[in-house]
């Protein structure tokens, strides 16, 4: 699908990208929101301390970048989000309406990995859009994340420090791989999340396999904007910056990361819509012919697909009664009926199922463990 990626610097939104990317997505357009005169502000919602160098990005990854200034304010705060003027949310909305608008896109990158409040938002958003939302960080495993970020080639400068046990002084600026052990003693001591979910830290990403050009800060100055004794709160303004090229290039190309400590975690994540593509394949060439069941081959972490299992229309006329002839047959097939490969372990499998009706109208379904 063509995505835009909602950018705020950090390293989740650029993460998240890489993860679109390596499932075969593209990248074509950047969308940010900037705060209108301050540094950072108050928002439930976006991260804008280093907004500065976000117009970086455009040349880093040679795509175009769209920036809105917020306007609104936080206005509709509980679980769920009903649709309200004023409410910084309808900032992110008129945003990427141009964006779509212009560049026809169909999915929205979000680095959303805690945050019911900014994924029920985004959510909100995408639907009303008519837009595919990719959260491929949510609910990850905040250690293990960190680490793949890291070892991705990702890198990143802490640029905000709000939690005891950071102190503005001595942590921020710091790259990220060289304050992730002492993130993690943090995370073990007080229970600080590891990947600054919790507001304790945030980071502005300066190179990663993505970028055609890395980003260099080259003068900042830190603002401190609580000084408390224990839990001192300070962030980095940069005031100058520029890209310059890199040595060897990354670019797209370099994905997937076949050599890259996070690629078991994109094999999980990827390979079923992998797979799904090529049942729409297969679903192509048996619809006009005699139906025969075909079987792909064992994934590396076990998975399989099996199409070529269709309901009857003769027999049934709506959905649910094609569904249940092709379980039917599925449970004949798991049953002895397929031969080898096609299925060597019935207990690791999954299948997908293509039930078509009269009135065209397809029904895929996805069987797991």
């Amino acid at each position: 699908m063509k995505v835009v990626a909602l950018i705020s610097g950090g390293k989740d939104s650029c993460y998240n990208m890489m993860q679109c990317v390596a499932a075969g997505h593209k990248i074509v357009a950047l969308a940010n929101l900037r705060p209108a005169k301050a540094d950072e502000i108050d928002s439930y919602m976006y991260q804008t301390v280093g907004h500065q160098a976000i117009d970086l990005y455009a040349e880093a990854m040679d795509l175009p970048l769209y920036r809105k200034t917020i306007e609104g304010s936080s206005l509709e705060t509980g679980r769920e989000y009903n649709q309200k003027e004023g409410d910084e949310v309808e900032d992110l909305y008129h945003l990427l309406k141009l964006v779509k608008e212009k560049e026809g896109v169909e999915a929205v990158s979000v680095g959303a990995i805690l945050s019911d409040y900014q994924r029920v938002r985004v959510e909100n958003v995408c639907t009303r859009l008519q837009l595919q939302s990719l959260a491929y960080l949510w609910r990850r495993d905040q250690e293990a994340l960190l680490n793949e970020m890291i070892s991705c080639g990702l890198h990143a400068l802490l640029i905000k420090v709000a939690a005891f046990g950071l102190d503005p002084g001595t942590h921020l600026g710091k790259p990220l791989a060289e304050i992730e052990p002492y993130l993690q003693q943090l995370s073990k001591k007080y229970g600080v999340h590891i990947c600054g979910e919790g507001g304790e830290y945030e980071t502005f990403t300066t190179d990663c396999p993505l970028f055609k050009k890395r980003i260099v800060i080259d003068k900042m100055e830190t603002v401190i904007h609580s000084a408390d004794a224990f839990a001192p709160v300070g962030y980095l303004r940069f005031t100058q910056m520029h890209t310059e090229d890199k040595a060897n290039g990354s670019t797209e190309r370099a994905l997937p990361l076949g050599s890259c400590p996070c690629q078991s975690a994109i094999d999980k994540m990827t390979e079923e819509a992998v797979y799904a593509d090529k049942t729409q394949d297969i679903q192509e060439e048996f619809t006009s012919n005699a139906c025969r069941p075909w079987c792909s081959a064992r994934s590396s972490v076990g998975y399989q697909w099996i199409t070529g299992i269709s309901g009857l229309p003769s027999e049934h006329t709506d959905v649910q009664g094609q569904t249940q002839h092709a379980f039917t047959q599925l449970q004949g097939l798991l049953s002895g009926g397929v031969s080898a490969p096609c299925v060597r372990d019935p207990v690791h499998h999954c299948a997908g199922i293509v039930s078509r009706t009269k009135r065209g109208q397809t029904l895929q379904i996805k069987l797991g463990e």
